[in-house]
């Protein structure tokens, strides 16, 4: 196997205030771990490994067995820590390991994908995930020596007002070269304040050992957002509904409102389309060219043929044949054909 993908997931998401495991919250029709595994299969990763706690019955029952693997974390002592538990089904068998959070489903698959590519191709044990931005959102500065070599992540609580100075943070997200990983876990000291393993001190071991770390950087500081709180949910929503826009008008399709138009990633419309200010589209819709959809209109698991015209409307689960009118004030459902 030539990588495998790392989640760690065992965090509880208090803050959510939630019955529901935090990973588990929908994200622009999907879970927000669903994102992640997803992501994982799209950058071509042969096995990923979620690490889970206390919730794990939770999770395992959405994503089910085929394209995850569970190990469990009883006492969450740290991301290192963490990040140990997949040794036993890892160790030996991935040349590299990418380790990632189970709460960032933002992440590009491009930005994944050079992360890889670079372990790939240059001889470090480690390539760490950077941001380059003023705001620091709590995340460790990167620590450089005067030849741009990186030597540590310093986290924000403990740097000097130099340190806090330095606006190239760690996301934390790595890609490994396998057997140095499991090789070198182990090393990981026993922080004395929190009484956890943090897997930023794989750097440090790194370079004690006279191995490469190498930085990939980004600019871009939504691709990091962490959730942990609903304010963060809503602000991963409104990203995701900003990509799939822009997305849908470099592909020929009008939006009138682009603030007031909802429309889900799995969701295709085709060219010349004019999507009007209230419409909301979801699940496997797909929509036609030359069609005019809204205002207000919801459409859900849909097909709408070419040149149809749909107003103040809702549409589930149905199929609209070439040149249909809808509207006003209509509600087709469970298959119907017009």
């Amino acid at each position: 196997m030539e990588l495998a993908s790392v989640v760690l997931a065992a965090g509880e998401g208090t803050r959510m205030r939630s019955d529901l495991t935090k990973i588990l919250h929908p994200l622009a029709g999907k879970p927000i771990a669903r994102w992640v595994v997803d992501t994982a299969l799209e950058i071509g990763a042969d096995e990923t490994v979620f690490v889970v706690g206390k919730d794990s019955a939770q999770i395992r029952q959405v994503l089910g067995d085929n394209e995850v693997q569970y190990v469990y974390q009883a006492e969450r002592k740290g991301t290192g820590h963490a990040a140990m538990q997949a040794r036993p089904v890892l160790e030996g068998r991935a040349a590299y390991v990418l380790i990632c959070y189970g709460d960032m489903p933002l992440l590009e698959t491009e930005t994944l994908r050079l992360l890889v590519d670079n372990q790939r191709a240059t001889g470090a044990v480690m390539t760490i995930l950077t941001l380059i931005h003023e705001d620091s959102r709590g995340f460790g500065r990167v620590i450089r020596d005067e030849e741009g070599h990186v030597l540590e992540v310093v986290e924000e609580k403990v740097c000097t007002p130099e340190q806090l100075a330095i606006q190239e943070l760690n996301c934390g997200v790595y890609c490994f070269e396998g057997g140095w990983l499991w090789s070198h876990i182990d090393q990981i000291p026993l922080n004395p304040v929190k009484k956890e393993y943090f897997l930023t001190d794989m750097i440090g071991i790194a370079v004690a050992d006279g191995q490469t770390v190498d930085p990939i950087s980004i600019d871009d500081p939504d691709q990091v957002i962490g959730i942990n709180t609903r304010i963060h949910l809503a602000q991963a929503e409104a990203v995701i509904r900003r990509r799939v826009n822009e997305r849908l008008m470099l592909a020929g399709v009008t939006l009138q409102d682009p603030a007031s138009t909802y429309v889900e990633p799995m969701v295709q419309v085709g060219r010349d389309t004019v999507l009007l200010a209230g419409t909301h589209l979801s699940g496997q819709t797909r929509i036609g060219a030359g069609c005019t959809i809204g205002p207000q209109v919801v459409i859900h698991d849909s097909t709408v043929g070419d040149r149809c015209h749909i107003r103040a409307a809702v549409v589930e689960e149905a199929v609209l044949e070439e040149g249909s009118e809808v509207g006003p004030y209509e509600h087709l459902a469970r298959r119907s054909k017009r």
